[in-house]
């Protein structure tokens, strides 16, 4: 953890504003590769909710949010350590970096609010032209850069196989309406036979009974089942988690014996 910084400045001209940003930035992008295996280490699932801050001085910093109710500026993602040990390093570091990116400019339009539509314009041109934290830490930019090296006839190829592809589409046979209604009747008896078979199963958070209609992950330590919004896990992240722990058992782990 880097400290000593002061988390809040107050830039006042688009100059101004894209230094706070690229000096954030550069201590997040910090974080997230020269000093990743610090950073990880200070992301501890056993600890409270924690943010990755970038700091005006080119800095980072893992702390607590901001008691402040509203804070000086936009906070980052809350609990980035929670999901630290249940994900692929890799995916844990490239979902931190998406949340960082759109925390930078947050933080950045929270300053430009007062900004008139053209200097808001040039500032975003000016952060747009910077690869992204995302980009970076999964080497997409890489990626891209090199398709575009690559690129001259074969661009036009690529669109006319795509034109068609989506004339294929446009000519495809639909399904017999009988067999749909029959795949229909199906998954309404699927879905019934889960709802009856985890009908005695409630939310750990709310209380809320089991349907088949929403997502929901189960805690691999205390086996109780909850809704995916009320722990603020997505299908798509719980794909990635190799043991979910629930809120409450990361709790009673945190509290001294």
């Amino acid at each position: 953890m880097e400290g000593g910084a002061v988390a809040f400045s107050n830039p006042r001209t688009v100059k101004d504003v894209f230094k706070d940003f690229k000096n954030r930035r550069a201590g997040i992008l910090k974080a997230l590769t020269n000093d990743v295996e610090t950073f990880t280490r200070i992301c501890d699932p056993e600890k409270e909710n924690l943010c990755l801050y970038g700091l005006p001085n080119g800095s980072w910093e893992v702390n607590l949010p901001a008691e402040e109710v509203p804070s000086e500026l936009p906070e980052p993602a809350l609990g980035i350590n929670f999901a630290r040990d249940g994900m692929q390093r890799k995916d844990w570091l490239s979902l931190v970096a998406v949340h960082s990116d759109a925390w930078l400019f947050a933080v950045a339009f929270y300053y430009g609010a007062r900004f008139d539509k053209n200097e808001r314009e040039h500032l975003f041109n000016m952060m747009n032209d910077l690869p992204t934290l995302f980009d970076i830490v999964t080497g997409r930019k890489l990626v891209k850069e090199k398709a575009s090296a690559n690129s001259g006839n074969k661009t036009k190829s690529t669109v006319k196989v795509n034109a068609a592809e989506v004339q294929t589409t446009k000519v495809a046979k639909p399904t017999p309406p009988k067999e749909e209604s029959f795949e229909e009747e199906d998954d309404e008896d699927e879905n019934e036979d889960e709802d009856e078979e985890h009908g005695d199963t409630f939310c750990g958070s709310c209380g809320g009974k089991y349907t088949a209609d929403g997502f929901w992950i189960g805690c691999d330590v205390c086996e109780k089942w909850f809704h995916g919004k009320c722990v603020k896990i997505s299908a798509a992240r719980a794909e990635h988690i190799k043991q979910y722990k629930c809120p409450q058992c990361i709790g009673k782990r945190a509290r001294p014996s």
